[in-house]
């Protein structure tokens, strides 16, 4: 069955959240994430925020992407990293 046709005009500024457990390390982890699926990814463009009661943090980030498959690659690895709970 072929995949529908992308909504999204690559190559494209593309945000990203990730949610996920404030842990030392939580940040660089994500960091290492988002360069070895966006090598040109700018780690100075991270903005985090801790939750009210501490316990999780948000990362917010954009990455310029380049295909649906660099983006479902990123999603992947995200998901799967034991400390992330949710990605937007």
């Amino acid at each position: 069955m072929a995949q529908p046709e992308s909504l999204i005009r690559y190559p494209t500024d593309f945000p990203i959240k990730i949610l996920g457990m404030n842990e030392v390390g939580f940040e660089t982890a994500i960091a290492q994430v988002l360069r070895m699926h966006a090598p040109d990814f700018d780690l100075a463009s991270i903005e985090v925020r801790e939750s009210r009661a501490g316990k999780y943090l948000s990362i917010s980030a954009t990455i310029n992407a380049k295909s649906r498959e660099q983006l479902d690659a990123l999603y992947r690895a995200l998901t799967s990293h034991p400390l992330v709970r949710v990605v937007l």
